[in-house]
């Protein structure tokens, strides 16, 4: 799990401790109305925010569009190589796939087309899609 994704779990966790806490608390110091009222509250509010936490990342995803064909290739960044036909003979060393440019646009939003087709959200150093070719 990525770092910044154990911080979001253990702040969950704390948060969510921290509630029942708070909770139980109400319940036993002032009365059961009070603390089921607070519940309530507590659990629209969570609801309507992991309501706009899943729109959010559906939005950021984009829906992925499948690629179509066999041997296609699609990438949501940059690619140095990318080789898709038999028998080919590469030499050196693949181009290193540069950084994307600000304004491109995401590589779901034109999926490779067809049998060996070659997608990218940024640059593709080379793509080699038929058979038998030779690089030296």
């Amino acid at each position: 799990m990525p770092g910044q994704a154990k911080v979001w779990v253990w702040l969950t966790a704390a948060l969510s401790a921290a509630g029942v806490v708070t909770l139980v608390l109400v319940a036993v110091l002032a009365d059961l109305d009070t603390a089921d009222r607070l519940a309530s509250i507590g659990g629209a509010t969570l609801a309507a925010l992991g309501l706009v936490i899943a729109v959010v990342q559906l939005v950021r995803a984009g829906g992925d569009v499948p690629v179509t064909g066999a041997r296609s290739v699609q990438s949501g960044s940059g690619i140095g190589r990318a080789i898709t036909g038999d028998h080919n003979r590469i030499h050196g060393p693949a181009p290193a796939a540069q950084a994307a440019p600000a304004a491109s646009t995401p590589s779901n939003s034109h999926p490779a087309p067809g049998e060996r087709g070659v997608s990218a959200a940024g640059p593709v150093g080379e793509a080699v899609t038929g058979d038998g070719n030779t690089q030296q």
